[in-house]
């Protein structure tokens, strides 16, 4: 039977076990937002360490956003709260004359969303993207990667890739932004989304993601894996999607 005592099999640093054990407090609600964190002696006595010990795990909490020191009163509980992700709220192609869904749905949501077009090129795609997409070994696809920004900040990275013969001749091909994203775009070249599938992971961050998505830590992130399929079940986008672990959360509502 698998031992419950803690840090039995954890062969984290201890300064990392108990970071994460307050991080799940204060994403818990446990500790308030603007409330302090227990004082460095408590935490010394209630997880046997060290003066340094505690104060490295702080530091942790601080670089995440999560804490922030405050003149005579300790380290506080900065306000925060896991951003909620509706994927099904932005799938759809947005109604004519209007932005890109995601960037709506953030705006209702009262941030400033914007979006950075950082490539797009034909190129070889990865061996699950081409099983996605039904392509050949020598197949090439064209990927749209971008990064998606929240009141400045990079969010979620987004790696898009579309056959081809669907892409070629269209603005899925060019760098630059399409007017209501490339949902719109596909929907009026015949080819609406009917189907999607999301796979949700989480991983270690590459360095791409760890990079650009300005990650404080190795905290891990979500990574979607999405394939869009149009009529007759015809895959006409393969996306993987990364952001930050510790930041969303996703929301699937279904019926049974």
């Amino acid at each position: 039977m698998p031992s419950t005592e803690p840090g039995s099999h954890d062969h984290r640093p201890i300064h990392q076990r108990i970071a994460a054990d307050l991080r799940d407090q204060i994403m818990s609600g446990d500790l308030v937002p603007g409330g302090s964190l227990p004082p460095t002696s408590q935490l010394m006595e209630r997880f046997g360490a060290s003066n340094a010990t505690i104060q490295r795990a702080v530091q942790i909490l601080k670089d995440e956003g999560l804490a922030q020191g405050r003149a005579g009163s300790g380290v506080m509980v900065r306000e925060h709260r896991r951003r909620l992700i509706t994927p099904a709220n932005y799938s759809a192609p947005a109604a004519p004359g209007q932005p890109y869904r995601w960037l709506s749905e953030a705006a209702q949501q009262g941030f400033q969303p914007s979006s950075v077009l950082l490539e797009v090129a034909a190129v070889r795609p990865p061996v699950d993207i081409r099983l996605a997409l039904n392509l050949g070994d020598t197949d090439t696809a064209v990927l749209r990667q971008q990064v998606l920004m929240l009141n400045g900040e990079p969010a979620e990275l987004v790696q898009s890739y579309y056959p081809l013969e669907l892409a070629q001749g269209t603005a899925i091909t060019e760098k630059r932004k399409i007017r209501g994203g490339t949902p719109t775009l596909l929907a009026d070249l015949g080819y609406p989304p009917r189907h999607t599938v999301d796979k949700v992971s989480a991983c270690v961050p590459t360095r791409q993601q760890f990079e650009i998505l300005q990650l404080p830590s190795e905290l891990p992130v979500l990574r979607t894996f999405r394939v869009v399929y149009s009529d007759h079940e015809r895959p006409i986008e393969a996306t993987i999607m990364a952001k930050a672990g510790h930041l969303y959360e996703l929301q699937y509502d279904f019926s049974t």
